[in-house]
């Protein structure tokens, strides 16, 4: 909907204009409710100094604020978040190999290795996710993460080592 040159409301114009828009702002469109969720979740909870960081699919991790245009979301289209992908494995373990943080919290799925295989590999003690997100999908994290920033409370967080190995590889337990 963003790339089609008959849609005429804001967020549209900017994406296919030269300046382009916050990542940020485009994946909360394209993604629904969690991304949303996650976002209004980091803008809320996130510590001074802290960098709120998206993952991408041929670009490791960029800032929420980084703008994109329609050219960056094509380039992002023509390749999956896939661990056995090189472009994708290669441009995320770079940019986490610079990540300085004592603690990093993420907010994306922790059941699948596609993320959390590649984050714990290289963060390990240092990488920590919301306790109530295990056996949860999507939408309800992306529920729970917007009705913690409507409460102002935040979420308890647990280390990803504390995962079972089964979950840290990627399989979903019962």
């Amino acid at each position: 909907m963003l790339l089609n040159e008959k849609a005429d409301f804001d967020l549209a114009r900017r994406v296919r204009g030269p300046r382009g828009a916050p990542i940020g702002e485009v994946f909360s469109f394209l993604s629904g409710l969690y991304f949303r969720g996650k976002l209004a979740y980091a803008a809320r909870f996130a510590r001074p100094g802290d960098d709120v960081q998206v993952i991408t699919t041929d670009r490791g991790l960029l800032p929420i604020e980084t703008r994109i245009t329609a050219d960056d979301l094509r380039s992002f289209s023509e390749l999956a978040i896939d661990i056995q992908d090189r472009r994708y494995r290669e441009s995320l373990e770079r940019d986490l190999l610079e990540v300085t943080a004592d603690r990093i919290v993420f907010l994306g799925s922790i059941a699948t290795r596609k993320y959390l295989g590649i984050l714990f590999d290289i963060l390990e003690e240092r990488l920590w996710y919301p306790a109530a997100f295990v056996g949860l999908g999507d939408m309800s994290r992306g529920a729970m993460l917007l009705s913690a920033v409507r409460t102002g409370r935040e979420l308890e967080y647990l280390p990803a080592s504390r995962l079972p190995s089964e979950v840290r590889r990627g399989h979903r337990h019962a």
